[in-house]
């Protein structure tokens, strides 16, 4: 359990160094002001023909039936496309969760290690649609990873999977969404039949600052329960060393949280690389 954390740790300390290292950060000439527009907007869609690979962390408070209890989150993210025809690619988006959490589920527990795999994949017209929708469609898969009970599901999913968004005049906006269902596990655990539903609605400002907010509302329809974070972020395209990168921060509050999950108000800090063409 030690190494798990100690890893999880240093992951998380490294989202924080490189966070302060954007001081030494720079912005686009003007010349590429087109180019670093593209890929401000290239970073907004989920289901862009561009490698990038995001370290998001979570931070959420007053879990367990005592609220005392919190939990640190860092999810690896990498997308990965890939040409399969003259108008198709096919998206490979994967969230691997490495977890921290303590007082969790009860007081006194504390884990740490990897949480359940999320492997989605979509197939994505090469071009928008004649009035600019951006469309991707495809199966997701909950691999059973978890290197505790505690943070996961202990049950095999899969399920259809979806994005559908429009991009123009600075806004982003959209909703990704899939569900899950399990096939197989541990026979002591509850089966699962969850609908992911993540609206999202950005503005990006000439400078490539980016507003954002999003609900990743999660509901599961076997204990009948929702899930709601509503995050808001700011989020800005940068480079450091030649690298593409953006850099967001926010909070995110629970609007809606099951028995003994989060209450109140959380934390969120992005650092996603940018690989272009």
């Amino acid at each position: 359990m030690q190494n798990h954390r100690t890893s999880i740790c240093r992951c998380i300390s490294s989202v924080g160094l490189i966070a302060g290292l954007s001081s030494n950060a720079t912005v686009w000439a003007a010349g590429d002001a087109d180019a670093a527009a593209e890929l401000a907007k290239n970073a907004l869609n989920p289901v862009a023909a561009m490698i990038s690979v995001p370290l998001q962390y979570n931070y959420d408070q007053k879990l367990g039936p005592d609220e005392k209890g919190s939990k640190h989150v860092l999810n690896i993210q990498p997308v990965i496309p890939m040409s399969i025809s003259s108008d198709w690619n096919l998206i490979s988006r994967t969230i691997v969760p490495l977890v921290d959490q303590h007082n969790v589920p009860t007081d006194g527990v504390d884990k740490s290690g990897v949480g359940d795999v999320l492997q989605s994949f979509f197939f994505s017209p090469k071009e928008p649609t004649a009035s600019g929708t951006i469309w991707g469609i495809g199966p997701a898969f909950g691999l059973r990873t978890a290197s505790d009970s505690t943070l996961g599901s202990g049950k095999w999913s899969a399920g259809p999977t979806a994005v559908m968004l429009n991009q123009g005049n600075g806004w982003t906006y959209g909703v990704l969404a899939n569900h899950l269902w399990s096939f197989a596990g541990d026979s002591q655990r509850d089966d699962l039949s969850v609908t992911f539903i993540q609206p999202f609605l950005s503005y990006t400002f000439p400078g490539f600052t980016t507003l954002g907010i999003n609900a990743e509302s999660t509901y599961n329809w076997k204990a009948d329960q929702w899930s709601v974070p509503i995050n808001l972020t700011v989020t800005q395209l940068l480079k450091i060393g030649g690298q593409p990168l953006t850099l967001a921060a926010g909070v995110r509050y629970w609007a809606e949280s099951p028995t003994g999950g989060p209450q109140g108000v959380g934390a969120r800090l992005v650092l996603t690389f940018l690989f272009p063409k």
